[in-house]
Protein backbone atom coordinates (compact mmCIF):
# COMPACT_ATOMS: atom_id res chain seq x y z
CA UNK A 1 0.00 0.00 0.00
CA UNK A 2 1.33 3.43 -0.96
CA UNK A 3 1.65 6.10 1.70
CA UNK A 4 -0.08 9.03 -0.03
CA UNK A 5 0.72 11.54 2.69
CA UNK A 6 4.44 11.04 1.98
CA UNK A 7 3.94 12.03 -1.66
CA UNK A 8 1.73 14.97 -0.73
CA UNK A 9 4.34 16.23 1.72
CA UNK A 10 7.13 16.08 -0.90
CA UNK A 11 4.88 17.77 -3.45
CA UNK A 12 4.11 20.59 -1.00
CA UNK A 13 7.82 21.07 -0.23
CA UNK A 14 8.63 20.97 -3.97
CA UNK A 15 6.11 23.73 -4.71
CA UNK A 16 7.50 25.83 -1.87
CA UNK A 17 11.05 25.46 -3.23
CA UNK A 18 10.00 26.26 -6.82
CA UNK A 19 8.54 29.61 -5.67
CA UNK A 20 12.06 30.72 -4.83
CA UNK A 21 14.18 28.88 -7.43
CA UNK A 22 13.95 29.92 -11.08
CA UNK A 23 16.33 29.05 -13.92
CA UNK A 24 17.47 31.82 -16.27
CA UNK A 25 19.53 31.57 -19.48
CA UNK A 26 22.61 32.81 -17.57
CA UNK A 27 22.02 30.52 -14.57
CA UNK A 28 19.72 27.57 -15.41
CA UNK A 29 18.15 25.22 -12.87
CA UNK A 30 19.61 21.77 -12.17
CA UNK A 31 16.61 19.61 -11.25
CA UNK A 32 16.84 16.16 -9.64
CA UNK A 33 14.32 13.32 -9.65
CA UNK A 34 14.91 9.98 -8.01
CA UNK A 35 12.92 6.78 -8.24
CA UNK A 36 13.59 3.56 -6.39
CA UNK A 37 15.83 2.17 -9.15
CA UNK A 38 17.11 5.20 -11.09
CA UNK A 39 18.11 8.83 -10.68
CA UNK A 40 17.55 11.58 -13.22
CA UNK A 41 19.02 15.09 -13.48
CA UNK A 42 18.40 17.83 -16.00
CA UNK A 43 19.41 21.42 -16.55
CA UNK A 44 16.44 23.62 -17.43
CA UNK A 45 16.02 27.17 -18.72
CA UNK A 46 12.69 28.16 -17.14
CA UNK A 47 12.25 31.34 -19.19
CA UNK A 48 11.91 29.31 -22.40
CA UNK A 49 10.85 26.03 -20.77
CA UNK A 50 13.65 24.09 -22.48
CA UNK A 51 15.81 21.28 -21.15
CA UNK A 52 19.42 22.14 -21.97
CA UNK A 53 21.11 18.94 -20.73
CA UNK A 54 19.90 15.62 -19.35
CA UNK A 55 21.54 12.61 -17.70
CA UNK A 56 20.28 9.57 -15.83
CA UNK A 57 21.28 6.08 -14.79
CA UNK A 58 19.31 4.89 -17.84
CA UNK A 59 21.42 6.96 -20.29
CA UNK A 60 23.02 4.91 -23.05
CA UNK A 61 26.20 7.02 -22.81
CA UNK A 62 26.76 5.86 -19.23
CA UNK A 63 25.86 2.19 -19.62
CA UNK A 64 29.51 1.04 -19.71
CA UNK A 65 30.56 3.25 -16.78
CA UNK A 66 27.66 2.21 -14.58
CA UNK A 67 27.84 -1.53 -15.31
CA UNK A 68 30.53 -2.27 -12.72
CA UNK A 69 29.19 0.03 -10.00
CA UNK A 70 26.90 -1.48 -7.36
CA UNK A 71 26.22 1.49 -5.07
CA UNK A 72 23.36 3.82 -6.06
CA UNK A 73 25.23 6.74 -4.50
CA UNK A 74 28.28 6.09 -6.70
CA UNK A 75 25.98 5.86 -9.74
CA UNK A 76 24.43 9.21 -8.81
CA UNK A 77 27.89 10.79 -8.58
CA UNK A 78 28.77 9.50 -12.06
CA UNK A 79 25.48 10.92 -13.41
CA UNK A 80 26.33 14.30 -11.86
CA UNK A 81 29.78 14.34 -13.47
CA UNK A 82 28.32 13.38 -16.86
CA UNK A 83 25.69 16.12 -16.60
CA UNK A 84 28.43 18.65 -15.80
CA UNK A 85 30.39 17.56 -18.90
CA UNK A 86 27.29 18.01 -21.08
CA UNK A 87 26.65 21.44 -19.55
CA UNK A 88 30.22 22.61 -20.07
CA UNK A 89 29.99 21.65 -23.76
CA UNK A 90 27.06 24.08 -23.98
CA UNK A 91 28.98 26.82 -22.09
CA UNK A 92 26.94 26.48 -18.89
CA UNK A 93 29.12 26.93 -15.81
CA UNK A 94 26.73 28.24 -13.14
CA UNK A 95 23.45 26.62 -12.14
CA UNK A 96 20.82 26.83 -9.41
CA UNK A 97 20.31 23.50 -7.61
CA UNK A 98 16.72 22.27 -7.28
CA UNK A 99 16.46 19.24 -4.99
CA UNK A 100 12.73 18.85 -5.81
CA UNK A 101 11.62 18.33 -2.23
CA UNK A 102 14.11 15.58 -1.47
CA UNK A 103 16.48 15.91 1.46
CA UNK A 104 20.00 17.01 0.57
CA UNK A 105 21.37 13.62 1.54
CA UNK A 106 22.49 10.40 -0.14
CA UNK A 107 21.83 10.23 -3.89
CA UNK A 108 20.74 13.88 -4.18
CA UNK A 109 23.90 15.04 -2.44
CA UNK A 110 26.01 12.69 -4.62
CA UNK A 111 24.60 14.25 -7.82
CA UNK A 112 25.48 17.71 -6.50
CA UNK A 113 29.01 16.64 -5.57
CA UNK A 114 29.53 14.96 -8.94
CA UNK A 115 28.34 18.07 -10.77
CA UNK A 116 30.69 20.25 -8.71
CA UNK A 117 33.61 17.90 -9.45
CA UNK A 118 32.67 18.09 -13.13
CA UNK A 119 33.02 21.89 -13.09
CA UNK A 120 29.59 23.33 -12.34
CA UNK A 121 29.18 26.08 -9.76
CA UNK A 122 26.09 26.43 -7.56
Amino acid sequence: MINKSKFKKRDRIKKHIRKKIFGTPERPRLSVYRSLKHIYAQIIDDTKGHTLAFASTKSKDLKDELSGVKSKIEKAKIVGKHLAELALKKNITKVVFDRSGYRYHGKVKAIAEGAREGGLQF
